[in-house]
C-alpha cells in the first residue's frame, strides 16, 4: 500500500523550519516523521504526516510549494543486515529507488525505512510477492 507524503520546498534560512512546523501545528496536523535533505539555499522537506490534505493546505497557506508523493514503509528487522536483506529483493526485481529514510519507535523491534520508488505501484508488487512487509497507511498514521 502507498502511503501520501508531503514534499515542501524550504529556503535554508533560520527560523523557515520552525515556521513550516508551526504551520501544521496551528492546523492541528501531527508529523509522523520527517526527512530534511539540503543544499546552499533551499532544501526538501519530506514529511509523513497525519492528514496529509491538511498539512499540504496548511503550508501552501503559510508560502510554501508542496508537492503530494507516494512512498512506501517498509518494516526492516532493526539487526545487521535487516536493510540489506530487503533491499537485495529490491535489486532483484530491478526497482529503482530514488530516496529512502527510516526511523524506529522502539531498540531491537522493526524499524520502518519510507522508500520513494520510481515506480510505486509495481515496487508494491514485487515487495508483497518476495513477502517484505510492507506497512499500510493507517497502521503508520494511528497514535
Amino acid at each position: 500500500m502507498k502511503i501520501t507524503q508531503l514534499s515542501c520546498f524550504i529556503e535554508n534560512r533560520p527560523g523557515r523550519l520552525h515556521a513550516a512546523c508551526m504551520a501544521l501545528a496551528a492546523r492541528g496536523v501531527n508529523i509522523r516523521t520527517l526527512s530534511l535533505a539540503d543544499t546552499a539555499e533551499f532544501g526538501i522537506l519530506r514529511l509523513i504526516v497525519a492528514d496529509p490534505e491538511a498539512g499540504k493546505a496548511a503550508l501552501e497557506a503559510a508560502g510554501y510549494t508542496v508537492r503530494l508523493t507516494d512512498v512506501i514503509a517498509v518494516e526492516v528487522p532493526d539487526d545487521a543486515g535487516g536493510l540489506a536483506r530487503v533491499l537485495a529483493e529490491t535489486d532483484a526485481a530491478g526497482l529503482n529507488i530514488e530516496y529512502m529514510y527510516a526511523f524506529s519507535t522502539a531498540v531491537g523491534r522493526n524499524a520502518v525505512v519510507i522508500i520513494r520508488f520510481s515506480d510505486p505501484d509495481r515496487a508494491v508488487a514485487e515487495l508483497s510477492r518476495h513477502s517484505i512487509s510492507i506497512v499500510k497507511p493507517v497502521t503508520l498514521l494511528e497514535r
